[in-house]
């Protein structure tokens, strides 16, 4: 049975009427360019180095624009700027966090990952260690948070592709999910690394080239006077001065600040964590060229984070709250709606031109990234899991390309599946619980394998399960699965765990149960291994 049309949604949807012929035709030749683009790229891939590693052949500007259209996901565009629009200062701190987060990935991840790996987070910790429980742990971890950031993903694409088309039954969004899960897994399959690279840098492109003109008209309407446009926010979110200060959303009682630092552990630690950021570093060809990656992707991501302000705070200034709120509740469709305000309203031409242009920019946005979270799954499923566990090294290249293509497809099944359940929570705040899974179970046995000589296979597995674990449960268990109107689960009510996001408690303990594995393991690491590590990792000597 379709839900009712809001107010909102139903002016949405008849200013978009006459052109929707135009918004179908943007959306399609999108999809279209992107399809002969992983075509070509598909021609292309001979082989493992070329469907993990894009070949090793591309420059660090290019891969940091790709790692740009990477990380500036629908968290970025739709999650921040609704985050924004609904709590001002403290929905701002969505941004701040994802752009301090690259500092840590810069000097402690990207060259020794480089140096050390082959495809995958599974090489670098193997290298020193077991191979076959190390190797099945990373690639569970791998696979756990990348399906977790692809539930924000697919959120965000229910409710942008809901919008444009007035589509707001239950059953159409859950088909729009299913659309997106099927496009992200042909341009894996068919296009491997090479074929998302290119992807992800074309959305680079065309996100920060849509945020730009957005954050131009904006200021334009205030007479690029910021401080005019802060206080009209203020004014028109209904809190005056408070919109503009911490504690509407983080401040409140007790609760609300300790989930604010949680939520500031994961967003600063998560980064260098993330399984599909850390396999970008294997697609240039040196480690020189990695460091260049991030400091691009720093230059790229920090200019658009800016432009956050723009986007959040003047949604706030030009829309009425309560409208965002009945279009989406977590303010999800901010950034849209605001395009559709500048350019004229939602029965102007304009309007309706620029919400299909930005909408697209925003799918593109989308697909981009859930192609390459599904390669980094799929990925750590066949080249540790499937090769170097079940077949113990046995494989050839093209039995394990195929095996990557077949694990593509069921990680895109599960994905749709969980995405169509969180179709009606924030995406920046389902990003911020991948984060704080990756950072629980990725990012302590990363820098213990690189940085520790004591280290031992114990302790690589009680970090990467025990920050897994925890990091899991408290969110099955915390008010983002259930008991609040905003939850996945409206009507049940099983939570314990107060806070929203469990980094507070899941990243310590991933880095104490590693160093308690170490310590009480009777296993003595290899101290030769941790020097050759140590001598790769630093200087690329050895590298592939």
């Amino acid at each position: 049975m379709s839900a009712p049309l809001t107010p909102l949604q139903f002016t949405t949807a008849a200013g978009a009427t006459e052109h929707r012929p135009l918004i179908i035709t943007l959306f399609g030749l999108f999809v279209v360019a992107t399809l002969i683009i992983t075509v070509w790229a598909g021609r292309q891939t001979k082989g493992a180095a070329d469907f993990y590693a894009g070949g090793r052949q591309f420059t660090g500007f290019q891969n940091g624009l790709a790692i740009s259209g990477d990380y500036m996901s629908a968290a970025s565009f739709l999650g921040i700027a609704g985050a924004i629009a609904l709590f001002g200062y403290d929905g701002f701190l969505y941004s701040i966090g994802f752009l301090v987060a690259w500092l840590v990935a810069l000097l402690l991840v990207a060259e020794p990952l480089r140096n050390s790996g082959r495809y995958t987070m599974g090489d670098v910790l193997a290298y020193r260690m077991r191979q076959r429980p190390v190797r099945t742990a990373a690639g569970t971890s791998t696979i756990v948070v990348s399906i977790f950031y692809l539930l924000a993903q697919m959120a965000g694409a229910g409710v942008l592709v809901s919008l444009l088309l007035g589509i707001t039954s239950d059953g159409g969004k859950i088909a729009i999910v299913a659309l997106v899960g099927l496009l992200m897994i042909l341009y894996v399959t068919i296009g491997g690394m090479k074929g998302t690279t290119w992807v992800q840098m074309v959305k680079a492109v065309l996100l920060i080239a849509g945020a730009l003109l957005i954050t131009f008209l904006v200021l334009v309407k205030f007479n690029f006077n910021v401080s005019d446009l802060l206080g009209k926010a203020a004014e028109n979110s209904g809190q005056g001065a408070k919109f503009l200060e911490p504690g509407l959303k983080y401040g409140k009682d007790p609760t609300t600040k300790l989930d604010f630092i949680s939520l500031g552990l994961a967003l600063v630690l998560g980064t260098a964590g993330l399984p599909h950021i850390l396999i970008r570093f294997y697609t240039v060809p040196t480690a020189q060229a990695a460091r260049k990656s991030v400091l691009w992707a720093i230059g790229i991501i920090g200019g658009f984070y800016l432009m956050t302000i723009a986007l959040g705070f003047g949604a706030a200034a030009l829309l009425n709250r309560d409208e965002i709120i009945k279009s989406n509740k977590a303010g999800n469709t901010a950034a849209p709606l605001l395009a559709q305000a500048v350019g004229g309203g939602a029965d102007s031409t304009g309007g309706a031109i620029l919400l299909a242009v930005i909408s697209a920019v925003a799918f593109a946005t989308i697909l981009a990234v859930v192609a390459g979270l599904t390669l980094a799954s799929s990925s750590s499923f066949a080249h540790d899991i499937y090769v170097n566990v079940i077949r113990r090294g046995q494989a050839t290249e093209k039995e394990e390309v195929r095996a990557a293509r077949w694990s593509t497809v069921v990680i895109g099944a599960v994905a749709i599946g969980l995405g169509a359940l969180a179709r009606d929570l924030n995406v920046a705040g389902l990003v911020a619980l991948a984060f704080a899974v990756a950072a629980s179970a990725n990012l302590p046995t990363i820098l213990y394998s690189l940085f520790w000589k004591r280290f031992t296979t114990q302790g690589a597995l009680w970090s990467i399960y025990g920050g897994l674990v925890s990091s899991v449960v408290l969110v099955l268990f915390s008010p983002v699965v259930s008991g609040k109107p905003t939850s996945m689960f409206k009507d049940a009510d099983f939570y314990w765990f107060p806070l929203e996001n469990p980094g507070l408690i899941s990243i310590p303990l991933g880095f104490l149960l590693g160093w308690l594995g170490t310590v009480l393991t009777k296993e003595e690491a290899d101290p030769q291994k941790f020097a050759e590590l140590e001598v790769r990792s630093l200087t690329g000597t050895g590298a592939h």
